[in-house]
């Protein structure tokens, strides 16, 4: 990934000249000129993101749900847990927003396929270390469609941070 960004990074840099010709007062459209400059555009958003974003960590994974030992409704910063977003992570600070590829495809509970995205805004006192947990939904069934994730090594990838409370 960093290799990509790299040589779009340098793409970006060589054609800026042509984009600034393309800006440039000239009466004609320089489609070609557009598109680099379109383009650049797109690099430098795609850097900026990278630059936020932290490596990827495995992580051990285990799953939870509301009604198992004691686990209620609210997440450690008290908000309302949400089903296949919510997670608790031993190595990350809460308010971490994270992507989780094997977690992408996954059936949603409205039925929708999982984005890979997360929220890290729970926490538990058995989580330290490389170590994460996935809130489920409601009861042990709703554990069935991520089952072979359960105490699986799984890629945590940290895209950026969050303000309030996570979104479903």
């Amino acid at each position: 990934m960093r290799r990509r960004l790299t040589i779009l990074a340098a793409l970006a840099v060589l054609s800026s000249p042509l984009a600034a010709q393309a800006q440039d007062g000239a009466a004609t459209r320089d489609p070609i000129g557009d598109l680099i400059a379109n383009a650049v555009n797109v690099v430098n958003t795609a850097v900026q993101v990278a630059g936020e974003a932290g490596d990827a960590i495995m992580m051990h994974a285990t799953l939870y749900y509301s009604g198992n030992r004691g686990v209620g409704t609210r997440d450690s910063l008290g908000c309302k847990v949400v089903a296949m977003r919510t997670a608790a992570i031993g190595d990350l600070p809460r308010r971490t927003l994270v992507f989780i590829k094997e977690t992408v495809g996954l059936p949603m509970p409205d039925g929708r396929p999982h984005d890979g995205y997360w929220y890290a805004s729970d926490a538990g006192g058995a989580i330290k270390g490389a170590r994460i947990d996935l809130f489920t939904g409601n009861g042990r069934g709703s554990m069935a469609a991520m089952a072979q994730l359960n105490q699986a090594q799984l890629t945590v990838q940290p895209v950026g941070k969050f303000d309030g409370c996570p979104q479903t």
